[in-house]
């Protein structure tokens, strides 16, 4: 249901800021019930997508965040290695970080969101989906770091991100493979040790995920563009 708002966002042209419709006229909409309306915005809500505010109804989240401003700087070009390895080495931080934290701060409707965006990788593996798994694994990370109640991570984490897509201009990313299944299970590991409120299991799963990450980004790289 989660996806079906966001997919309604998109259709009217919504933007951050915009009001959107009410729980009410939402499942009107989408022919449910409120009470599951509720529940997709609570996880939309823990993965920073919509904001409720009481009294005033649901609005687009402003997903431009604290680092707002780098975004107009221009391409990140990964012309060697060590650009990569840079970015990699900060997102390695950050999510241990994020991950860290989501253990023992996050609630029943953001573990919710956290699952659900694993599932939603799952599903993009099994059916060679690539724009749903990129929207996935974009869910799964950001969620977690949501989850871990620091607006400053969750900008973060959605700027490191944000240069990892750009920089496919120059072929780091490719189709689903290579290391598709080894995530599917890193994420599983990161979910768990969250869920059990393990924080030192659920850095150290998310900095694993990020060093064989860095691994087929980089054997991706040398493939694609050093030849």
């Amino acid at each position: 249901m989660a996806e079906q708002i966001l997919e309604l966002i998109n259709g009217a042209g919504l933007r951050p800021g915009d009001r959107m419709p009410t729980e009410n006229e939402l499942a009107a909409r989408l022919g449910t019930s409120r009470t599951v309306v509720r529940e997709a915005v609570k996880i939309l809500s823990a993965i920073g997508r919509v904001r409720a505010h009481k009294g005033r109804g649901l609005y687009v989240a402003d997903d431009d965040g604290v680092l707002g401003a780098t975004r107009r700087e221009g391409f990140f070009l990964p012309t060697d290695l060590d650009h990569v390895y840079m970015l990699f080495e900060f997102r390695r931080v950050q999510e241990s970080a994020a991950s860290r934290l989501a253990a023992t701060r996050a609630t029943p409707p953001e573990l919710q969101a956290i699952e659900a965006a694993a599932d939603m990788c799952h599903r993009a593996h099994a059916t060679g989906d690539t724009e749903l798994w990129n929207q996935g694994d974009d869910q799964f990370h950001l969620s977690i770091a949501a989850a871990a109640h620091n607006p400053f991570l969750v900008s973060t984490v959605r700027e490191a991100r944000r240069l990892v897509r750009q920089s496919s201009t120059i072929g780091l990313q490719g189709t689903l493979g290579g290391h598709v299944e080894g995530a599917l299970q890193e994420h599983t590991a990161i979910y768990e040790a969250i869920r059990t409120g393990n924080a030192e299991a659920a850095a150290q799963a998310a900095a694993i995920h990020l060093d064989n990450t860095l691994e087929d980004y980089r054997r991706e790289i040398q493939r694609r563009v050093f030849g």
